[in-house]
């Protein structure tokens, strides 16, 4: 005999905050295993072509696996010393850059330097603001550099768990789909399908335009001239997943960059902005239609709220979970809102006089 509906909605009630507990009492622990898995999750597909192509699955994880660690060890070659080197040139010529700030304040807008001026007023309050809030910053930038321990132990942790998980994922997924509960078997896995779905588009495609875009304005800031532009580049695709705050970001810094290095050389400046406003025409138009497609069902708003609230219960291990919840309770919602639609409580009496004719 099945059990009632109101029991079983306890039992999954408790079932899901002792996870949101869990979540919260451990995320610095389960860090590591988060991102194992999410790796795990956007290379299963590849490893299942390999399958599909005569490979075993150890063969076909040991080639991802060997191809991942190459990947790895080039894009430190290549890349992680030209970031290096741009931030240590960045912090070495700080001092300079405030000098000269200072002179091209003098030249272009003196009224900042009255002291009589509002503009002047405001400076000062927030240099104060600043000021006060530096034993903060300076404490934070400790406990982080004293936090470096974890981040090598992640880099360790992280590819080894991914690495188990490929090797076993489709071996788990049938165990799991075994011990769901054989009343609503068909329909979890149904809407998990769905939510698979809607992950494979969303968290895959944009991982793609991320890449895409990352290095397009990477190169293209190198390109033109623009000081740092690997580091602005880097930053504007590394946040283009979140709607809207790529272009926000990486555009605000370079063009501010711009104005500050090209200041009179007004094509330089329009290049810096062209290249950002191509970016985004580039990404609106083909790559987000084309590589994540229109019917992924995470609307913007929807995905900021999940990474802000995620992010603020549970800190960065819940930002990582925001996206797969969010198309869960998406992909849930639209479920329920069909259950709604079919249900006499939609329909009323006339939806109960149509069925008896």
């Amino acid at each position: 005999m099945a059990l009632p509906v109101k029991d079983q909605l306890r039992y999954w009630g408790v079932a899901a905050a002792v996870f949101a507990l869990l979540l919260w009492a451990l995320g610095d622990v389960l860090l590591p295993f988060v991102i194992g898995g999410a790796i795990a999750y956007f290379l299963d597909p590849v490893a299942d072509r390999l399958e599909a192509m005569g490979l075993s699955r150890m063969a076909a994880t040991g080639l991802i696996t060997i191809a991942g660690v190459l990947g790895f060890v080039l894009m430190i070659l290549m890349v992680v010393p030209a970031l290096i080197t741009q931030l240590i040139d960045l912090v070495e010529i700080l001092p300079s850059l405030f000098k000269e700030l200072r002179g091209f304040i003098e030249k272009q807008f003196p009224s900042l330097l009255d002291r009589e001026s509002s503009s002047h007023q405001a400076l000062v309050s927030l240099g104060e603001t600043l000021q006060s809030k530096t034993g903060d910053v300076l404490q934070s930038v400790v406990a982080s550099l004293g936090s470096a321990i974890n981040v090598v132990v992640l880099l360790v942790i992280a590819p080894v768990v991914a690495v188990y998980l490929l090797m076993d994922w489709d071996r788990m997924m049938a165990r799991i789909g075994e011990l769901l509960p054989r009343d609503h078997a068909p329909t979890i896995k149904r809407l998990a399908g769905e939510i698979d779905g809607v992950l494979a588009s969303f968290v895959r495609g944009m991982g793609t335009v991320c890449l895409i875009l990352g290095t397009y304005y990477a190169v293209a800031l190198m390109v033109v001239g623009l000081q740092f532009g690997l580091i602005v580049g880097f930053i504007a695709g590394l946040v283009t997943f979140i709607p809207y705050l790529g272009a926000l970001i990486g555009g605000t810094l370079a063009i501010g960059l711009a104005l500050f290095q090209f200041w009179g050389d007004w094509v330089q400046i329009g290049l810096v902005a062209g290249i950002f406003a191509l970016g985004q025409v580039t990404e609106g138009n083909f790559l987000t239609p084309k590589l994540v497609g229109s019917s992924v069902g995470l609307h913007p708003v929807w995905l900021l709220l999940a990474l802000s609230v995620f992010g603020a219960l549970f800190g960065f291990v819940g930002m990582l979970v925001a996206v797969p919840v969010a198309a869960a309770l998406g992909v849930v919602a639209r479920f329920l809102t069909s259950i709604y639609l079919d249900s006499r409580l939609y329909t009323g009496l006339d939806g109960l006089k149509q069925e008896d004719e």
